[in-house]
C-alpha cells in the first residue's frame, strides 16, 4: 500500500527552535536583565530548562497554553532576581513582549521548504503537534510554510491528548482523510515521534539531524535530513504495513 500522506511536526523539525538564543538575549536587553546572564548560551540554557518544566505541566493538563506562559515569565524573572510578583494580565504582557521579539528572528530550517515543495504534489500534507493550534498556525505562517497545511494542523490543544497517545496521530490520518498505514510521520524526537506514529499505525520517521542515535525498532525509520524524506517514503512504500 503507497504511502499517500505525510504529517510533520514543527519545533525542532520544520522550525529551527535554536534560532531563538538571540531573542532572548535581545528581550532580557530591553528588561535590564541581560547582566544577569553571561552570554547568550546560557540565557537560552534557562529559558530553555524553564520552558520545559512548565510545557510538561500544560501537555500533562495542569496548566491551559496560556498559563504555561504566564509561569515561565514568572519563574525567569524570579530566577534572574527580579520581581515575579506578577499577575496574570503583567505576566502575559511580559511573555507578549518577548514573542514580539521572537517574531523578527523565527526561522524554518533550510532543508523544509524544499522537502515540502517536492511532496506537495504528490502527497497530502499535515501537522500534529504537541502545542496550541492557534500558536503553531501563526508560527508556520511567520516562517513561510502554512501554505503547505492549510487547515490540516492538529494540536494536543484543543484536541485533548498529547503525543504519543494513539489519538491525535489518528486524528491527523483523518483530517487528511486517509487511514493510519497510508500515511507517514515524521518529528525529531524518537519516542514520542517516531515510535509513537508507528504504534498508532503509521510509518513513523525519526529526523536525526545530529546523526547520532540509532533506531531500536525496525519499524522506525530514520532520516537526518528532509531533503532525504522523499526518497525514504518510497523506500517505505513496497514494505508492509506497520503494525
Amino acid at each position: 500500500m503507497p504511502i499517500r500522506g505525510v504529517l510533520f511536526d514543527v519545533d525542532d523539525t520544520l522550525f529551527d527552535s535554536g534560532s531563538e538564543a538571540g531573542s532572548v538575549l535581545a528581550y532580557l536587553r530591553t528588561q535590564g536583565l541581560a547582566d544577569q546572564v553571561p552570554d547568550s548560551a546560557a540565557a537560552l540554557g534557562l529559558w530553555r530548562e524553564v520552558r520545559e518544566r512548565h510545557y510538561a505541566r500544560f501537555l500533562a493538563g495542569e496548566l491551559t497554553f496560556a498559563g504555561q506562559q504566564r509561569e515561565r515569565a514568572r519563574e525567569l524573572l524570579t530566577r534572574l532576581g527580579a520581581h515575579a510578583d506578577l499577575s496574570d494580565q503583567e505576566a502575559s504582557a511580559w511573555f507578549a513582549g518577548y514573542q514580539a521579539h521572537r517574531h523578527a528572528t523565527r526561522a524554518a530550517f533550510p532543508d523544509a521548504e524544499p522537502a515540502l515543495q517536492v511532496l506537495a504534489p504528490d502527497f497530502r500534507l499535515g501537522v500534529v503537534s504537541n502545542s496550541s493550534a492557534d500558536h503553531q498556525r501563526r508560527k508556520l505562517e511567520s516562517i513561510g510554510l502554512l501554505p503547505y497545511f492549510g487547515d490540516r494542523i492538529v494540536c494536543s490543544d484543543p484536541h485533548g491528548a498529547a503525543k504519543p497517545a494513539a489519538s491525535i496521530f489518528l486524528t491527523g490520518c483523518a483530517v487528511l482523510g486517509l487511514r493510519p498505514h497510508e500515511v507517514a510521520y515524521i518529528g525529531d524526537d524518537y519516542e514520542t515521534d517516531a515510535r509513537g506514529a508507528c504504534r498508532a499505525g503509521l510509518h513513523g520517521f525519526w529526523l536525526d539531524r545530529a546523526r547520532g542515535g540509532t533506531a531500536t525498532d525496525p519499524g522506525v525509520g530514520v532520516v537526518h535530513s528532509l531533503e532525504g524524506l522523499r526518497a525514504a517514503l518510497g523506500a517505505r512504500a513496497s514494505d508492509a504495513p506497520p503494525e
